[in-house]
């Protein structure tokens, strides 16, 4: 198939139709190659820069499998991304085909999925739908593994190995389109799939590559530029005058904070959709609560420039998106998770920092290049640029060829595996013994002789999986009854989606002669599964909490190494029980040093890790689960237990319903005879929530 215009695809009519009104009328290079092997059935590995239509490939190979009958999988390593994909593939809908998507409650069967023809979901989610047995999994055909460069993550790396191992192995002919940016390594990963690889470097819009010092571009090709200026500044403001979009990449939170501050009155003059923008700072602080970060950041939006990190929340990030893509925002000052996948291409990408702080090596580190390398693909939009610019600062002139020889000439670092590793290893044995999949030694090793891991490696040690699962015996995970059979407890560990340590951690926590709220919190932060929070100098009202609670779990002298460990613990547990007391986010921001993104990213896991305690209590303690049935939902509202009975009403938060409480509105009974006009004179009750109220309760 080496046809490059839209009408000779060899694709439905109506895949043509809808392809060609969203502006192709021909084939780019990478999709001439790809398309051919995929439409095809055969496996693809497409290693090409970002924005260059991998992504078309795997949405026409699997949009017309679904109307040939055949199901696909759609795995990405993001939450955003999952929405992202599905609003691209929500167009295809009026082919008669459905798309249904998936990222949360590792707990479930995913059985609603069954009827879908797509179903997109993160690579976490897709291992816990193999490890609740969903049987639609059987009817899968195709496998899309969006940035399957990630595999190299230690924390999400893993799961996509694994999930692509075991999918291989239970459906011999699978077809599997993996996608990623531009790799060294790519032969190694279309070898291991037994797929075509196509690895092009070809772009939509040409990239040009330099550094900058003093004033000056130093461009790779040996060409300069001068610019009227000399600082960073000087850059955003030539491009935003010449109306175009930047991207500016920095090391730190705080640092994307600042920078943005002083962007603003040099961006403000070259605004020119003053309403979206008011939308967008509107969208940012929407809801019952607003922090002095969201504050900063809608007064900034109205002046063209934002910030962008993982401390926001997911809305505030996706309005911020919304309105860059849509060219309200001139300017973004960000952290690299904007760079991890998300589309915000823009003329312009600056790259401030090279370095940042590790905390492993406590200090500052280079950051690595492929991640220097997802970040400069972002510039060159696509039908709006003739080319973008990658541009690195350099400070010094000495860095001038530094940056060129570190980030510009240098290869990009090769993928590995990094399934080998002990945490890694016990939470996925685990799974293959309770879904009864590798029951054996040689069985279980004989799969991971059929990963990546080992494809890498040559052969994965026989005696680290037989210690694994001697550590899982010991810790009554598992029996052997001839083979390897999960217990009752090993099952439900794996069903819920648990790192094996963590389940431990909660059955000592159950089986301690009595516990507290504070030891259940505490309980759940001692689990690997809970990334806690840093302790800092200032943190020293946290040895008072430690005196004033009684502790589940054994707790470590002040002199031991675990210590420090221990206090990220109970700071992490404090937030947490902050949160249920209706702390305000603004009062949680200033004590514990976080951004509203972190405390929802920290409910959120609480909520799971409290759910999986209380279904554990089943096992080790059954006369728990009121009071931990209690907390999930008081964790999921933030909430004291008295506004339980109102915060389950929809448009009603703990803010609302604290305010409902205060005058007289304890419970739905009481709402029932309250009238609209009476209800909208409370606090933060508005008509619009007041006629909500009153149409929920009728």
């Amino acid at each position: 198939m080496a046809r490059d215009s839209i009408d000779d695809l060899p694709v439905d009519e109506g895949i043509r139709r809808l392809i060609k009104a969203q502006g192709y009328t021909e084939l780019w290079p990478p999709q001439k190659k790809g398309l051919p092997p995929a439409l095809q059935g055969d496996s693809v590995v497409l290693s090409v820069p970002t924005a260059s239509g991998k992504s078309l490939v795997a949405y026409l190979a699997i949009v017309q499998a679904a109307l040939q009958g055949r199901k696909s999988l759609y795995i990405v390593p993001l939450r955003a991304l999952a929405r992202e994909k599905w609003e691209d593939l929500r167009r295809y809908e009026e082919l008669g085909i459905s798309i249904g998507v998936s990222t949360g409650d590792y707990d479930e069967s995913g059985s609603r999925l069954a009827g879908n023809d797509i179903v997109i979901c993160t690579s976490e989610k897709a291992d816990s739908l193999l490890r609740h047995g969903a049987r639609w999994i059987d009817d899968v055909d195709i496998v899309v593994a969006d940035e399957i460069h990630l595999m190299d993550d230690a924390s999400r790396g893993p799961t996509m190995e694994m999930v692509l191992s075991r999918l291989r192995m239970m459906h011999p002919g699978l077809q599997v389109i993996a996608l990623s940016a531009t790799i060294q390594n790519a032969e190694e990963i279309a070898e291991w799939l037994g797929a075509h690889l196509v690895k092009d470097t070809w772009r939509p819009v040409p990239l040009r590559e330099g550094v900058f010092h003093d004033g000056t571009i130093y461009y790779a090709d040996e060409s300069t530029r001068r610019i009227a200026g000399t600082g960073t500044i000087a850059l955003v403001t030539d491009t935003v005058a010449d109306h175009g979009q930047c991207l500016v990449f920095v090391n730190s939170r705080r640092a994307a904070q600042r920078f943005a501050g002083k962007l603003r009155e040099h961006v403000a003059p070259y605004i020119d959709d003053v309403q979206a923008l008011k939308q967008a700072a509107r969208d940012v602080v929407a809801g019952e609560e607003s922090t002095s970060v969201a504050t900063r950041l809608a007064e900034y939006i109205q002046q063209g420039v934002a910030f962008h990190h993982a401390g926001l929340r997911s809305s505030q990030r996706r309005a911020i998106e919304d309105a860059f893509r849509a060219g309200a925002i001139k300017c973004i000052t960000a952290t690299p998770t904007l760079a991890a996948g998300v589309n915000t291409p823009a003329r312009r990408v600056i790259v401030k920092h090279t370095y940042r702080y590790s905390g492993d090596a406590g200090c500052m580190v280079p950051i690595p290049v492929m991640e220097i390398a997802q970040a400069m693909g972002r510039a060159g939009r696509p039908g709006y640029d003739d080319e973008g610019e990658a541009i690195l600062v350099a400070r010094k002139q000495r860095q001038l060829q530094q940056l060129r020889e570190r980030y510009i000439n240098a290869e990009l670092e090769p993928i590995h595996s990094k399934l080998g590793s002990e945490p890694a290893l016990r939470i996925h044995v685990l799974s293959l013994i309770a879904t009864d999949f590798a029951v054996t030694i040689s069985e279980i090793n004989d799969f991971f002789n059929r990963t990546f891991y080992a494809h890498q490696r040559g052969v994965v040690s026989e005696k680290q999986l037989e210690d694994i699962v001697s550590f899982l015996e010991r810790e009554g995970f598992a029996v052997k009854k001839g083979v390897w059979t999960a217990t009752p407890f090993g099952r439900k560990t794996s069903s819920l989606y648990l790192d094996p340590l963590s389940a431990i951690k909660m059955r000592e926590a159950l089986e301690a002669p009595q516990a507290s709220t504070f030891a259940y919190l505490h309980a759940i932060c001692a689990a690997p599964d809970m990334r806690c929070l840093y302790v800092s100098r200032g943190d020293r009202w946290l040895e008072d909490t430690v005196d004033e609670n009684v502790f589940a779990l054994e707790v470590p002298l002040p002199i031991s190494p675990d210590f420090e460990w221990f206090l990220a613990q109970v700071k992490t547990a404090a937030l947490l029980e902050d949160w249920m007391l209706e702390r305000r986010e603004q009062h949680l921001v200033q004590k514990y040093g976080v951004g509203p993104g972190d405390i929802h990213s920290k409910v959120e896991v609480a909520e799971w890790l409290l759910h999986a305690m209380r279904e554990m209590a089943r096992i080790f303690d059954f006369d728990a689960v009121p009071e931990l049935t209690k907390l999930i939902m008081r964790m999921r509202y933030g909430c004291k237990e008295q506004l339980l009975n109102l915060v389950e009403l929809r448009n009603v938060g703990r803010v609302r319903a604290r305010a409902l409480y205060k005058a007289g509105f304890r419970s739905v009974n009481d709402l029932r005879k309250a009238s609209i006009a009476r209800l909208q004179e409370i606090p933060h009750i508005g008509v619009e929530t007041a006629t909500s109220i009153r149409e929920q309760v009728a």
